[in-house]
């Protein structure tokens, strides 16, 4: 079974289109959590008023902690399905390449697949200059430590059980920069290019504090672990850990609340 967990602050607007979009996706999730961190603008009682069309959990934080790792973390855990799929809730990515996210790890390739802004056949329309070379910028410095070309793009999916085990201190606003460093040498992490687009409604959640965050994240991840690389060649990797599921297809049990080549 699959698990999809979406964070949401403030998204009241993208919410239907999302929802939409994911309906469309084959194999679809069996569960649809979205982890709400205190929305003001009716994002709740959006989601609510559309728990009839699709297997939707509301998890409602009024006091969250630990930023958006920690509404993810929290989701993982309400996770009824063996596979989680983690995306944002803004449209910047694309659920229509959920299931090449999926692929690898149904095949036993790979232990964790990121939607890439960074690797052949990627691309971020739309961006102003200074975002990319912000966000570049970003990747080289996660990159000695994961080997991986864009960690900090929060689209991705893996066991999730092994979720919950590499990220027993996540914080902050890159779960799946966490996920991989904690996750250590024998994590195996491919990547699929994916076109990741601005949001068009809403507000960034993106800030100043956020980013001091990661570079102190940053910071006690290189000193913990120094340049640490992640054997990412799919031909070197050993064999899956984690059973193949005898079937996508099963109806969700969840409580409802009132490709391209690979690089």
């Amino acid at each position: 079974m699959i698990s999809l967990v979406i964070p949401t602050l403030n998204e009241v607007e993208n919410i239907p289109l999302l929802l939409a979009r994911i309906a469309r996706c084959q194999p679809a999730p069996d569960q649809i959590i979205f982890v709400d961190d205190g929305s003001t603008d009716g994002t709740r009682e959006c989601i609510r008023s559309l728990a009839g069309s699709a297997p939707i959990q509301l998890l409602e934080r009024d006091a969250p902690s630990l930023g958006l790792a920690g509404a993810v973390i929290a989701g993982a855990h309400e996770a009824i399905g063996q596979w989680l799929v983690v995306m944002d809730a803004d449209l910047s990515h694309p659920p229509e390449k959920i299931a090449e996210l999926l692929r690898p790890l149904f095949e036993g390739k790979a232990d964790m697949v990121m939607g890439s802004r960074y690797v052949r056949g990627s691309s971020t329309p739309g961006w102003p200059i200074w975002r990319k070379m912000f966000s570049r910028a970003a990747a080289a410095l996660a990159y000695p430590l994961t080997g991986v070309h864009d960690s900090m793009g929060g689209f991705f999916a893996m066991p999730t059980r092994l979720l919950l085990e590499s990220t027993p201190a996540a914080t902050g606003f890159k779960i799946a920069f966490e996920a991989i460093v904690h996750g250590g040498r024998n994590l195996r992490v491919m990547e699929i290019p994916i076109a990741f687009r601005d949001r068009a409604r809403g507000v960034s959640k993106m800030s100043l504090g956020v980013a001091l965050l990661f570079g102190c994240r940053w910071l006690a991840a290189m000193a913990k672990t120094p340049f640490q690389r992640q054997e990412t060649a799919v031909a070197k990797l050993a064999p899956a850990r984690f059973a193949l599921p005898s079937s996508t297809a099963n109806p969700a049990k969840s409580s409802k609340v009132a490709s391209n080549a690979f690089p």
